[in-house]
């Protein structure tokens, strides 16, 4: 059994920030549904998806510096 507690965070780190991001989606999109109606529901989703979309971006252009400085420390 090994204890590799890095994997471990990032693991923990991940499901947070899924839980994060499903839970805005399902509370928040369903709040606007059950008070406003199907449109506005609709909406809020649809700019919860565009708030991601930067979001995603850094996210990605952290993953690739990451990357890189792995790649430039191994040389």
């Amino acid at each position: 059994m090994s204890r590799d507690l890095r994997k471990y965070a990032r693991q923990t780190r991940a499901r947070s920030v899924l839980g994060l991001i499903l839970l805005a989606f399902l509370v928040g999109g369903g709040l606007i549904y059950i008070f406003y109606g199907q449109g506005p529901a609709l909406m809020g989703v649809s700019c919860l998806l565009g708030a991601l979309v930067p979001t995603g971006i850094v996210w990605l252009i952290l993953v690739v510096l990451d990357w890189i400085a792995k790649r430039a420390d191994r040389d």
